[in-house]
């Protein structure tokens, strides 16, 4: 294995490009043409004829059009593999998207794939993206941010998404610094509400949660424009099922080594694997509305959670939906704050139009209305004093990573 990357001639991005569509050549060459810092070389045929033309040494990245469905083009990628072992890495485009070829892929470990049609964007992403992950990478601390539901439709989603966005944009510029995780397995929206397939194969890793790497993860993980980096599954509305907790947690385990920030999207129902994933959490949010019935029930959800995890781990409550009248019968903060005592962290103003467009369009509350209230007050939510960072002091990453280890 090669101990260093080697020297390009100039300081540009070197990418080669090997492709026998006619199409997708002028898309590539017409997403590139605008970047300076990039230098497009294109090889117009397939693989299998020209890969004894490719030379590692002078690329940085290569792009594969690739029919995996043509035993000669995968022969021929798994001899360049070979050859080019770690690096430059291998980004391979193919025309379809199954099992069989997510095994070869990930086995053969290149270094990411992508479906056709492909948005130029994404593609420019991935290739930034693969280039700049390091041979070895070194584990990182993540800090864990979790929110869970106190009742039916109280946003968790939204507030969830708008959070990774908000601590991607605080964090180095690096795609993959921040991670959404969709643990709702039957009805998650986390993909649906920011137009991401969810590529989170279940059924694919189930039976030997071990054989999940940080290959196979980068394979089943979806990418935002933004560069939020998604772990959602398709839900399945009619199946119910409790997945084993060697799953869930040796996927945190992976996600958690080699992210900055992770955002965990929680359901409602209460699984196996739930008391392991908010003991691992720096921060805990209960997300309820603004009525009595749910001030009710995210004080009975915060007793059930201490009585379990004990007082150390007890959540803070976001009421989301948050409107203040100046006249008139209804609910006012003082009141909740009256409720909920010190577990009351924050009251997110409401603001639906706002939210369903941003919904509707899958982008950031931002990218809607700059500087709108919703982003501001989490903002100040997640830049709290540097003492209360983690919710009963600090702890360490996933209980010390031993959930896939146990």
């Amino acid at each position: 294995m090669r101990s260093s990357r080697p020297k390009s001639a100039s300081n540009k991005t070197q990418v080669l490009v090997v492709t026998a569509d006619a199409a997708f050549e002028a898309s590539v060459r017409t997403t590139f043409a605008s970047a300076a810092q990039i230098e497009l070389a294109v090889l117009n045929g397939t693989l299998a004829v020209h890969e004894g033309n490719i030379v590692a040494d002078d690329v940085t990245v290569i792009v594969i059009d690739l029919d995996t469905r043509r035993d000669d083009e995968m022969s021929a990628l798994l001899r360049l593999m070979g050859r080019v072992n770690t690096w430059p890495p291998v980004v391979v485009i193919t025309p379809s998207f199954d099992k069989e070829t997510v095994r070869q892929l990930v086995q053969l470990r290149v270094a990411d794939f992508l479906v056709k049609p492909v948005q130029p964007i994404e593609l420019v992403r991935t290739c930034a993206r693969v280039i700049q992950a390091p041979n070895t990478p070194e584990p990182t601390e993540a800090e864990i941010f979790t929110y869970m539901s106190a009742v039916g439709g109280a946003g968790v989603t939204t507030l969830a998404i708008q959070t990774a966005l908000t601590l991607l944009n605080n964090a180095p510029k690096n795609a993959s610094a921040t991670c959404l995780v969709d643990l709702n397995f039957q009805h998650g929206a986390c993909a649906d509400y920011l137009d991401l397939e969810p590529r989170l194969d279940l059924k694919e890793i189930e039976p030997r949660p071990e054989r999940l790497d940080r290959q196979l993860l980068e394979v089943m993980t979806a990418y935002h424009p933004s560069g939020l980096a998604v772990i959602a599954a398709p839900n399945h509305p009619a199946e119910m099922r409790s997945f084993d907790q060697d799953l869930v947690t040796r996927l945190l385990d992976l996600v958690s080594s080699h992210f900055n920030y992770v955002v965990i999207d929680m359901p409602r129902t209460w699984f196996s694997w739930t008391d392991s994933v908010l003991l691992g959490s720096n921060r805990l949010f209960v997300v309820s509305e603004m009525t009595v019935p749910g001030l009710k029930h995210a004080k009975h959800l915060i007793a059930a959670i201490s009585e379990r995890l004990g007082e150390g781990k007890r959540p803070q409550v976001i009421i989301n939906r948050f409107e203040q009248g100046m006249f008139g019968a209804g609910l006012r903060k003082s009141d909740i704050e009256q409720a909920l005592g010190k577990d009351f962290v924050a009251a997110i103003p409401n603001n639906y139009g706002l939210v369903r467009e941003a919904i509707d369009r899958g982008v950031p509350l931002d990218e809607v209305k700059p500087g709108n209230k919703i982003t501001a007050e989490l903002k100040k939510l997640l830049a709290p004093p540097s003492e209360t960072v983690a919710v009963g002091g600090a702890l360490p990453k996933w209980l010390s990573l031993s959930w896939a280890r146990s």
